[in-house]
């Protein structure tokens, strides 16, 4: 089959769980023998807007030989917060022209364009979407309040309302003048309109992959058009990546966190959950750093009230590198997102090297984390009860190994899906659509 997946980033230049999940598939379709092609975005501001690159990408098959996934990235560097560009559905369609693909799998939508499912449709190519968060049923795709001037910060919200989006996630672009109704008005009518174009083209996906049942529920609660087409699939994995875990000698315990450095992650309450323990460890956070928090949370972490608690600030790691880079160096992992998590890769991950996974008890994280079956939960958003299960990882780390090693739970023996059963899957949905 000559497939082509839409992302809205692509490794090394992105490299969040979407995007390694997406890679991941990308080289075991063309393992299978399949023609992959991949639509995805770049950022240069130098460059003019909607211009195209295109590079191809290396694969090693089963056989030793190679092969390659053909690249095309379009420029939207100066892009944000919009869910349609011209641009952008120009750059694609004449892509599309030269790829000619019999199937298209959207993976994210986002920096790109709703536009694309409207032109994919009408070349009556059958598409297939995977839901990595909310963004076709929240704008900002996690379900959290920006709250701009207001309090709480970062407020979990419960379902998509245009007025109140308009209050708590848009007001940031609000003119200055007074009374806003007219602000309120404009923002609303504008998230409106987004809305009714997503429900318009959900009717033009073949099939919805959720990742999570919690994700497929709360999907099919915004948006019902979804509730016949959606199917529960989880991610699958490259096994080989993730073996070979060998746990270096250190004097203290280590919690491991990694991830993103956005606020929506929840380090900045994992620091502080962190600061309150009571006797010596080590707390390692991977990740790509990021000019607007960063600082700020490293600011945060210099005023630890003890120095046998320490944090280390560790550079991004390549994802083929994970277990000598990461796994190796950790005791725990903690995943203290303040949203609610679709199926995070790090938990999955971690279940399969059998490191024990500290996470809220919300969201797909509550999901295939069971609080004293395979790992810890804690309260989510609760800064006291994240302490308070790090505090008893500490103090009863054989217990807390011993529930690691149960893995990952829709699996009797622990393993997560591997990669190329995982990809045969996937290939019985494109299958099934042609």
């Amino acid at each position: 089959m000559r497939i082509l997946q839409v992302i809205h980033g692509y490794p090394p230049e992105f490299n969040a769980g979407s995007e390694v999940y997406t890679q991941s598939l990308c080289h075991e379709l063309v393992r299978q023998g399949h023609e992959v092609f991949v639509f995805s975005r770049f950022e240069n501001p130098f460059a003019p807007d909607f211009s195209m690159k295109k590079t191809v990408e290396d694969v090693v098959l089963k056989s030793g030989q190679h092969s390659v996934i053909r690249h095309y990235r379009v420029n939207v560097a100066r892009q944000k917060d919009r869910y349609q560009s011209e641009g952008v559905d120009l750059a694609f369609q004449d892509m599309l022209e030269k790829t000619q693909p019999d199937i298209v799998h959207i993976q994210h939508l986002n920096h790109l364009s709703l536009g694309i499912v409207e032109i994919v449709a009408r070349k009556h190519i059958p598409i297939v979407y995977t839901l990595h968060d909310y963004w076709l049923a929240c704008p900002r795709g996690q379900f959290t309040r920006v709250n701009y001037g207001l309090d709480p910060l970062w407020e979990p919200c419960n379902k998509q309302v245009d007025n109140l989006c308009a209050i708590h996630c848009y007001s940031r672009y609000f003119s200055g003048l007074t009374p806003f109704n007219e602000d309120i008005e404009y923002w609303a009518r504008w998230v409106s309109k987004r809305q009714e174009i997503i429900r318009k083209i959900s009717e033009q996906v073949s099939v919805f992959i959720a990742p999570s049942k919690w994700l497929q529920k709360r999907m099919i609660s915004a948006l019902p058009a979804l509730s016949e087409k959606t199917t529960y699939l989880d991610y699958g994995f490259d096994l080989k990546r993730l073996s070979g875990r060998k746990r270096a000698r250190e004097d203290k315990l280590v919690f491991g966190y990694i991830g993103t450095h956005i606020v929506t992650k929840g380090i900045h309450l994992l620091i502080e959950a962190f600061s309150k323990l009571s006797q010596p460890s080590l707390l390692r956070i991977w990740g790509r750093p990021r000019s607007e928090t960063t600082p700020f949370l490293k600011e945060l972490a210099d005023h630890l009230p003890s120095k046998s608690l320490q944090i280390e600030w560790c550079p991004e790691y390549q994802n083929q590198d994970i277990v000598s880079s990461v796994f190796n160096w950790i005791d725990f992992l903690v995943v203290p997102s303040i949203w609610d998590e679709n199926s995070p890769l790090v938990i999955h991950e971690a279940q399969q090297l059998r490191v024990p996974v500290i996470t809220s008890n919300h969201g797909g994280m509550g999901e295939y984390v069971k609080h004293m079956v395979n790992g810890l939960n804690f309260e989510h958003r609760n800064t006291e009860s994240l302490t308070q299960q790090m505090q008893y990882a500490l103090e009863n780390p054989q217990q807390v190994f011993s529930l690691g090693k149960r893995g990952y739970l829709p699996n009797p023996h622990g393993d997560v899906i591997p990669i190329d059963e995982h990809g045969k899957q996937i290939i019985e949905i494109y299958q099934e659509l042609k």
